[in-house]
């Protein structure tokens, strides 16, 4: 079986750091990576199994928000699945209707329930 492959969107060096050792914990030899920009962001778009988008982007994209990435990436039909990393309910369901899974917020960054959405977005279990 194909290593899954989880890229992180947008997000600060703290805060990705964070979230890389959370995602490697929830889908070990999974492959983690970063991007910051919005070419990078489409090109993993389509060979990734997991977007994990910060909601406020860090980085050079043309998007006003992870919430408005996750709507363009969904309407040019991307690959992978998206999730919205964000402690604000309104933002997350934002996120769903525009075509997220569901998410969770960096407070629940080590949760079982993170840790089941992750795994349930890459198809684990």
């Amino acid at each position: 079986m194909t290593a899954k492959r989880i890229v992180l969107v947008g997000h600060c060096g703290p805060d990705g750091f964070a979230l890389r050792n959370a995602m490697q914990s929830f889908a070990p030899g999974a492959v983690v990576e970063s991007v910051s920009d919005d070419d990078a962001t489409s090109k993993a778009a389509m060979v990734s199994d997991l977007l994990v988008v910060n909601r406020l982007l860090d980085g050079d994209f043309d998007a006003s928000s992870g919430v408005a990435l996750i709507r363009e990436l969904a309407l040019r039909g991307v690959a992978a699945r998206m999730l919205l990393v964000s402690n604000f309910r309104e933002a997350q369901e934002e996120a769903e209707i525009a075509g997220a899974v569901p998410g969770f917020g960096k407070r629940d960054l080590y949760a079982e329930s993170s840790r089941r959405k992750v795994r349930d977005a890459l198809g684990l279990d």
